[in-house]
């Protein structure tokens, strides 16, 4: 294994040639600037550990038996975190992060040499601190099961944001999952790290504990439910103010009723209808700022609420909440069901509360997670046909992409007209408007291949126009496809 030390030379003196001044990184080249990024991004992760490794060392010579005469004490700080904020001009939060890691990587360094049966001693024989040489004793920081995501941490496969985002998802799972299964979990997460960000790897990680935890969905989800809240106030200015969090399912509700408002302001998809598109072009053209017209839009809705007829039934025409759910749980009358657009599942009784409202549309999957009978040989995606797009592919499925199925456009694979592509939807994707132009305009392509979707980019991206992978944002997806490959 490279020692970090070498590692951090190699990438110090890789981004030294870069040069000084904003002038010579502007002359490099696209696939340049690119693999600087890159360079940048491990020299990063190089410093991130030694500022870890030094917060530990910080925090293990101010521990509370030090008393006053440990390193921060000593120094007038309160903590070794309030020290390392001071001197690192860091903020609390990654503060306290760094001494959890760098605790955490000595304590399990601490660990290897015990059980190697080798002894720490002090190799020049100068006088150290008591507290520096005092032994470490295990904080429960990383439990067992979290081995190879510290192992992994510690040879710098593995950053301090992706290490945090899987332990952040897989810490919050009940008694009756066993370590060894937890252990699995990290060793799966670890295979697929690389190339993922810290958010896209939370979102996985916090899938397999779905998996693994499945009796859990229920107490998570009444958790969400009593954390809920409302406060306002009045500012000095005379402002009303508020702030809130909202469980999902009425989150949905609001989220969509602002999305429905604001789409051709945010970047939702375009409007075909004459009558729709007169509108989205007059919200286009407003001269008050989205922020306004949410406001704007806030106060009408109360106020719509507020002068209805009590007698009154609505229902008609509202923001829609989709919950999917697979035939095989919806037939036993029980397992869990998502929110469209959102990654944590729900419990039976929430998914028959929505059915008995809205009623349910039925949408079959095959094997390969692609939905089937509701092929089409017409011009546009029919709005069934989207329906199913949207639970399988989950949003938009460009790289990286965050847009909810709501802000997504139907994208024929194969070009309807040009190359008389079908409209059969699994020759389609959902996109949303920023990346359907995108893949239009720039020269990306779209491909299937054995049920699996992949991005080409054009040569002027990447000369080699490797492959990049699409997978569905609907995690159900995934459980489809990995229980075929296991049968």
């Amino acid at each position: 294994m490279e020692l970090l030390s070498t590692r951090l030379r190699t990438a110090a003196d890789a981004v030294a040639v870069l040069g000084d001044c904003a002038a010579d990184v502007a002359v490099l080249q696209d696939g340049e600037l690119r693999g600087a990024q890159d360079r940048v991004t491990v020299l990063r992760q190089c410093v991130d550990r030694y500022s870890a490794l030094i917060a530990g060392e910080i925090a293990h010579r101010s521990r509370p038996e030090a008393g006053h005469g440990g390193m921060a004490q000593s120094a007038g700080f309160v903590s070794p975190e309030a020290m390392i904020q001071s001197i690192g001009k860091v903020s609390r939060p990654e503060a306290v992060k760094l001494v959890q890691l760098g605790t955490i990587i000595a304590e399990t360094e601490a660990a290897a040499t015990i059980t190697g049966g080798l002894v720490q001693t002090d190799a020049g024989g100068e006088d150290v601190d008591d507290a520096a040489t005092e032994p470490r004793t295990p904080s429960a920081l990383a439990p067992p099961w979290q081995a190879p995501l510290v192992a992994a941490l510690a040879d710098g496969t593995l950053s301090s944001d992706c290490f945090h985002a899987i332990q952040r998802a897989l810490g919050d799972v009940g008694p009756g999952v066993s370590a060894a299964a937890l252990t699995a979990a990290c060793e799966q997460l670890l295979e697929a790290a690389a190339g993922l960000s810290p958010d896209q790897l939370f979102r996985r990680a916090r899938h397999l504990r779905d998996e693994l935890d499945s009796d859990g969905i229920d107490r998570r989800e009444k958790q969400r439910r009593d954390d809920r809240t409302l406060r306002t106030w009045w500012d000095s200015a005379g402002m009303y103010c508020g702030k809130f969090r909202l469980a999902p399912e009425e989150g949905t509700i609001v989220a969509g009723a602002i999305d429905q408002i604001l789409s051709p302001r945010r970047g939702g998809p375009r409007m075909v209808d004459p009558e729709e598109k007169a509108a989205a072009d007059a919200l286009l053209n407003d001269e008050r700022t989205t922020e306004q017209i949410a406001a704007d839009a806030l106060v009408d809705m109360i106020h719509l609420a507020i002068d209805a007829d009590p007698g009154t039934i609505f229902g008609t025409h509202r923001p829609a909440v989709r919950i999917i759910i697979t035939d095989a749980h919806l037939h036993n009358r029980a397992g869990h069901g998502r929110i469209e657009g959102h990654p944590d599942p729900v419990s039976f009784r929430t998914v028959e509360r929505h059915l008995c409202d809205t009623g349910a549309v039925a949408v079959g999957f095959d094997d390969h997670g692609q939905c089937v009978n509701v092929g089409r040989a017409r011009r546009f995606f029919t709005p069934r046909q989207r329906v199913g797009m949207a639970v399988r592919d989950g949003g938009c499925r460009f790289p990286s992409c965050d847009r909810p199925p709501s802000w997504g456009e139907a994208h024929h694979i194969n070009p309807w007209k040009k190359e008389h592509g079908r409209t059969d939807i699994a020759d389609g994707v959902l996109l949303c408007r920023r990346h359907h132009l995108l893949v239009h305009d720039n020269h990306w392509k779209v491909l299937r291949q054995d049920g699996d979707y992949w991005l080409r980019p054009p040569r002027t991206v990447d000369p080699t126009q490797a492959l990049i992978p699409m997978p569905s944002r609907n995690p159900d997806i995934h459980t489809i496809r990995t229980q075929r490959q296991r049968t």
